[in-house]
């Protein structure tokens, strides 16, 4: 009975060793039968986490979302490219308007002096090669060219207070003429429609009289604005037409140096345009106030001198102020003398405006200055909205100067590449040559003489 105890005890050994041992196979079997899956270790913080299952076998494949930038159009891509730029550039060019209309009276006065020295800078360097010296050819420019146009100036208004009286007169009459005329005229105008017509002008007159009081009450800020913008502007061309070099040469280092090398190459071009432009539109508008005035002395039309003067002043705004002027040397001939002279004024000013712009303009400014005409007319709309006559002045003269500059860098540009990339037959010679030629220098090297740093 003591054995039995010892015999029990091996025997629950025994299965106990049996079932570990058939818990392994069954471990090992299930293993084997079991797809490999790739557990990845639970955060130190949730030890308790379990991994999720894998998915079963049947369970269908889904692709991965592709990229953005690969779903999008590549129109699309480039477009919105371009737009955010166009809208960095629409940006700046606001930030500078409005800049430019904060001073502007200062803008203006110096845009009129780079005029006036194109004008007059010919003149000076006239004096220059006859041994007058820079300070001396400076100051007599400068006088006779601010005399002369103070001169005629004081000659138009002088003009106009002398004729007044008489111009007022024969408005009188020519008005009575003209509404006599329209009655016997087969429009069939009666005199009350007439006289509702001149009550609506001066009912127009008395409510916007408030508007003219205020304008009147304003004139003095006007007239010392005026003053002002005039001594700046002959400031400005005092010391350009004596100093310009230098001026331009300080300019220069305000552009990168990178870009120095074309802007100094664009700066003498721009110029030369610029002072073409100048003199071929005064003596453009010399040709019309001559022969324009001479036709209006001839029909003896009041106000003949005044009336070529403003036709001279309105020549340098092109289209709009050869029309604006002739229209009204054929509205004074309307009113103060009949409608015959109206008509012969109307064919003076239309056929020496056909001489201009196929005779006088193409062989004057030549190739200097070539805009094409819906450029004028969309430049001197814009610039007569953003800055009034003085913009509609500015606006030819800036796209004529803008032209030759976009150019003369897109003719730089592609020739310094050209200059700087490497000849494909040039290139496969010199590699079989043991020793490379000591006179074959780097291409770079005049870049880097003239301030560039040799970077492109």
């Amino acid at each position: 009975m003591s054995r039995v105890p010892a015999w029990l005890s091996q025997m629950g050994t025994g299965l106990t060793r049996m079932g570990e041992h058939l818990d392994r196979r069954r471990a090992e079997a299930e293993a084997d039968e079991a797809p490999v899956t790739v557990t990845v270790a639970a955060p130190e913080s949730a030890p308790d986490s379990v991994p999720p299952p894998p998915p079963p076998s049947y369970a269908p494949a889904v692709s991965g979302k592709p990229d953005p930038v690969s779903a999008i159009p590549w129109g699309m891509r480039v477009a919105g490219e371009a737009a955010w730029r166009l809208l960095v550039l629409a940006g700046m060019v606001w930030v500078l308007m409005r800049v430019i209309s904060a001073v502007q009276l200062v803008v203006m006065a110096f845009v009129a002096a780079l005029l006036i020295t194109a004008l007059l800078q010919p003149t000076v360097a006239w004096l220059r090669r006859l041994g007058v010296p820079r300070a001396v050819a400076t100051a007599l420019t400068a006088i006779a060219g601010f005399v002369l146009m103070g001169l005629v100036g004081w000659f138009v208004v002088w003009q106009v207070m002398e004729n007044v009286d008489d111009l007022s007169n024969r408005v009188t009459d020519g008005i009575n003429e003209l509404k006599r005329w329209l009655l016997n005229s087969p429009f069939h105008v009666t005199e009350d429609q007439i006289n509702d017509l001149a009550k609506s002008l001066s009912d127009a007159v008395g409510s916007n009289a408030e508007g003219i009081t205020s304008a009147g009450l304003q004139g003095v800020t006007v007239i010392v604005e005026l003053l002002t913008g005039i001594f700046l502007a002959m400031f400005s061309t005092l010391f350009l037409l004596y100093d310009g070099k230098k001026v331009w040469q300080w300019s220069l280092k305000l552009v990168p140096a990178q870009a120095r090398e074309g802007v100094a190459g664009a700066g003498p071009r721009a110029w030369h345009t610029l002072t073409a432009y100048v003199r071929g539109t005064v003596i453009v508008a010399l040709i019309d106030a001559l022969f324009i005035g001479l036709g209006l002395y001839f029909l003896e039309v009041p106000l003949a001198v005044p009336l070529a003067v403003i036709i001279f002043l309105g020549a340098f705004i092109p289209l709009v102020g050869a029309v604006i002027s002739g229209a009204l040397a054929v509205v004074v001939a309307l009113v103060t003398q009949d409608v015959f002279t109206a008509l012969m004024v109307l064919l003076i000013v239309l056929g020496v405006q056909q001489i201009e712009g196929h005779v006088l303009q193409p062989f004057i400014l030549g190739r200097a200055v070539r805009v094409h005409p819906l450029a004028v007319v969309l430049a001197v709309a814009a610039g007569g909205l953003v800055a009034g006559i003085a913009g509609a002045v500015v606006a030819v003269p800036l796209v004529a100067v803008t032209n030759t500059v976009v150019g003369y860098l897109r003719a730089y540009s592609a020739e310094r590449d050209l200059r700087h990339a490497a000849p494909p037959a040039a290139t496969a010679p010199a590699a079989r040559e043991p020793e490379p030629a000591p006179a074959a220098a780097p291409l770079s090297t005049p870049a880097v003489a003239e301030g560039t740093d040799g970077r492109e």
